[in-house]
């Protein structure tokens, strides 16, 4: 197929369906795609790299979250393209080239996710799979303008990955559609499907919205009124100021990434120089 048709977001395309036809299965005829950073059997996992594709054998096994949608009876259509070692947040890869942003094809589809985030913005399948490091769910999802989500660090295994920072690793996934990012959800986390739950206290980050050229009353004002409507409006609302903690540990976050990237892949960096 051509780039244009799939807005350069998959490595390699091929169908795997699930073990089992059952029509009662959460994911059943929902397509999805996979990030190339996962291992799938019989296919060699690229890391975003041709040298590393190049130097690697197949995979002798399934990533276990790979696995779990599977089971749950969605589809997989292929493997996306992802930054380079995954070590990037804008999504630019000069070896597979670039995935293009199909809601703002001018621009970068974010990263390391790109081609997971681009293939679901694109509707060329229903939702993916990518990996969240500091921020490489989040970040493509918002430029792509759909939704991602990490859940909590060692919620999903991230057997079958490979690691760019073992102390932050997170398996993530993306959709256009809130109910089947739910259903995806459930899946992968082991949850039932339950009712939300009224939460007792609400947070908001006021000193974030201060970044915004918008007036930072109105912002909190709309928040607020929009999540009033979702929750009611029985819950407690908290103001607090985060930018200078989160300063601090966005640095120590860093070099802790840095240290991890270096320890997991020393070797084939010291080889490729």
């Amino acid at each position: 197929m051509a780039r244009d048709a799939d807005y350069g977001a998959f490595t390699e395309k091929f169908v795997l369906k699930p073990s089992s036809s059952a029509q009662e299965l959460p994911l059943s005829g929902l397509t999805f795609a996979v990030k190339d950073i996962f291992d799938m059997d019989g296919h060699v996992t690229g890391f975003g790299h041709p040298d590393w594709a190049r130097t690697h054998s197949a995979a002798t096994s399934t990533a276990p979250a790979v696995l779990a949608v599977l089971r749950g009876g969605a589809i997989c259509v292929g493997k996306t393209v992802m930054d380079e070692m995954a070590y990037c947040i804008n999504g630019e890869n000069k070896h597979y080239g670039t995935p293009t942003n199909p809601c703002a094809p001018d621009r970068v589809p974010g990263g390391s996710s790109s081609g997971s985030a681009v293939a679901v913005g694109a509707k060329l399948v229903d939702f993916s799979l990518g990996t969240d490091t500091g921020g490489s769910v989040r970040v493509p999802a918002s430029y792509c303008s759909i939704l991602g989500f990490r859940p909590s660090y060692n919620a999903i295994s991230t057997a079958g990955v490979i690691p760019l920072a073992q102390s932050f690793d997170t398996v993530g996934w993306f959709a256009r559609d809130p109910l089947i990012l739910k259903r995806v959800g459930c899946v992968l986390l082991g949850q039932p499907d339950i009712p939300p739950v009224q939460p007792s206290e609400i947070i908001i980050a006021e000193d974030c919205f201060r970044l915004s050229s918008i007036p930072n009353d109105r912002l909190s004002e709309v928040l607020v009124k929009s999540v009033k409507k979702l929750f009611g409006g029985e819950s407690n609302y908290l103001y607090h100021s985060v930018a200078v903690q989160a300063q601090r540990q966005n640095l120590e976050f860093r070099h802790y990434k840095a240290s991890n990237a270096l320890k997991a892949h020393y070797i084939f960096l010291k080889w490729t120089e």
